[in-house]
């Protein structure tokens, strides 16, 4: 009987979703907060989006093209991880630093370890936490910052994203309209960031220095790329959990990281940290 069984590997159900639709979906729900981010800093951040795009497709081509294997670029995935490593990044870095970035997220994080769908974390923030950590030059004064000096910020300004930060992550209202395309075509779904965002809203009400400050919640939600992180990249498929009580596991994980990060560590940045970190533990969760 078994002889007349044709076994092979998962998934057994076609769909007419692929690889390239999603990965235009994600580019597409970007869109505002680039167009943003590049009416915001000017022709610099313009050179840094297209800089690393450019750096990463080539990337992953040179690759693949030396190494014999199947040229992957039109499935968009190299685009996708230029653009977030792209709006991870002040408009005031060299070009030479997302030209590092894109080879080090492409190359090292995504091909060495067997392409897409085999990266153990996400590699546009594994590219991120690597130029953070090698060059201070990556840190400007945020508005996070200012808040952890006990100074207070314009919430307005936050959510519209007339603020210092890096490209992608200060307008939360662009965000936003990105996330709702991503919900309505079904791309993403609320599990994860919202237990993401809850965890750390309760966190923050708690160990804050402002303590039960509503404002100062809402500041924190704002910014730090909260939003880019938890609708764009903590939904990552390959990096992320596979049934809801995992997605809620690294919810959890992630809002705890972040705060933990942000109010009892060194400096403001917590979001890419957390998410590294918590994609590190996701066999675990999975398991």
């Amino acid at each position: 009987m078994n002889q007349l069984l044709h076994v092979s590997a998962s998934p057994h159900i076609k769909d007419r979703v692929t690889t390239s639709s999603i990965m235009l979906d994600v580019i597409i729900a970007l869109i505002p907060a680039t167009l943003f981010g590049i009416i915001q800093f000017k022709i610099n951040a313009l050179l840094i989006i297209v800089t690393t795009i450019t750096t990463c497709v080539l990337a992953e081509y040179l690759y693949e093209r030396f190494m014999k294997k199947t040229i992957t670029i039109k499935d968009l995935s190299a685009v996708v991880t230029g653009l977030i490593l792209a709006l991870n990044l002040p408009a005031t870095v060299p070009l030479w630093i997302p030209i590092i970035g894109g080879v080090f997220a492409i190359i090292v994080v995504k091909q060495l370890y067997g392409g897409l769908g085999q990266n153990f974390m996400n590699p546009a923030l594994a590219a991120r936490c690597f130029l953070l950590i090698s060059f201070d030059g990556m840190t400007s004064s945020t508005p996070l910052a200012i808040l952890k000096n006990g100074e207070s910020f314009d919430l307005i300004r936050m959510f519209i994203g007339n603020t210092a930060g890096t490209i992608g992550e200060t307008s939360t209202v662009a965000l936003l309209i990105g996330v709702v395309y991503l919900l309505i075509k079904g791309v993403i779904k609320l599990t994860i960031p919202m237990t993401y965002i809850i965890t750390f809203s309760i966190f923050t009400l708690l160990f804050s220095p402002c303590s039960f400050d509503f404002y100062y919640l809402a500041c924190e939600l704002c910014g730090g790329g909260l939003i880019l992180g938890a609708f764009f990249m903590a939904t990552d498929y390959v990096t992320s959990p596979m049934d809801q009580k995992g997605q809620i596991i690294y919810g959890v994980l992630l809002g705890v990281l972040t705060g933990l990060f942000r109010f009892f560590g060194t400096s403001t940045e917590g979001v890419s940290y957390a998410i590294i970190i918590s994609n590190l533990l996701v066999p675990l969760i999975d398991k």
